[in-house]
């Protein structure tokens, strides 16, 4: 009898042990699916960041040799064709709306909160604040239809929406809270249906108005890097196409003692090619 106590203990013990190795394993793959999902949403950032920041100036260089003329940038934003040249932007004129210190603050701190809009210039996020129009929508109302063709991006000032997708709910938003930023961004189809649960009160920006700002900001940073890039004695005999490829990389730095005297400095970050 003591014989078979021993080997139901030891088995009992087998058994823990192995409920303890499935509890560990469980834990590793819980965290390698966390990581993965870190990875894949630490990617898409990337991605996004670089098409919504990165200036508008990877124009087929052919252009140069067929035309004898300045050549045009292409937005990264969107799939859209656009003919904009830094003369053509440079005259258009932004619509204004005027806010109160708090809508501002409001539309700022929702843009600097959206994964797909906070790594926007100040500049860009203050044309933006400034551009946004109000919008009001009662209760039960539907702002944006999944599939539809967006043209609008919103920020919530006041109330409350229901988000969906294939009739499934995904969330409720409430104040200070960007959406509908993908159709601007990527010039896709709505992804999701967005309802109203109470009155809101909403401010809003259209895609061609948010497009000018990006490109505007691309292009004039583009001639100000080229401009630059002319001044310096080193790059005097590179040819024109050469240096917009360094334009394309040149990136903005402060050094402390710099950025007290409110002045830049500008250095080329390496990139394959």
């Amino acid at each position: 009898m003591g014989t078979l106590r021993d080997l139901q203990y030891a088995l009992q013990e087998k058994i823990e042990e192995l409920r303890q190795r499935d509890a560990l394993i469980d834990e590793l793959e819980l965290e390698l699916d966390q990581k993965d999902e870190l990875i894949q949403r630490l990617q898409n950032e990337l991605d996004k960041y670089r098409s919504v920041i990165k200036p508008a100036t990877q124009q087929v260089h052919k252009q140069n040799e067929l035309h004898d003329q300045q050549r045009t940038k292409r937005q990264a934003i969107s799939a859209e064709p656009t003919a904009f040249d830094i003369q053509d932007l440079s005259h258009v004129t932004l619509p204004f709306y005027p806010k109160s210190p708090q809508s501002k603050d409001l539309i700022k701190e929702a843009i600097l909160d959206n994964d797909f809009m906070k790594n926007l210039e100040l500049s860009q996020i203050q044309e933006i604040v400034d551009c946004m129009y109000p919008v009001e929508y009662g209760k039960d109302s539907c702002i944006i239809k999944e599939g539809d063709v967006g043209s609008l991006v919103y920020v919530m000032e006041d109330g409350k929406v229901e988000v969906t997708k294939e009739n499934l709910k995904l969330c409720t938003m409430g104040p200070g809270k960007v959406f509908g930023e993908l159709a601007i961004l990527y010039n896709c189809t709505r992804t999701a249906t967005v309802k109203t649960l109470t009155n809101v009160k909403l401010w809003a920006i259209d895609r061609q108005c948010f497009q000018t700002i990006m490109m505007r900001t691309g292009l004039i940073k583009h001639t100000e890097y080229m401009d630059f890039l002319k001044s310096v004695p080193t790059f005097h005999d590179l040819q024109e196409d050469i240096l917009s490829k360094l334009a394309d990389v040149l990136e903005e730095v402060c050094a402390l003692p710099l950025c007290c005297t409110g002045m830049k400095a500008r250095r080329l970050k390496a990139h394959s090619r």
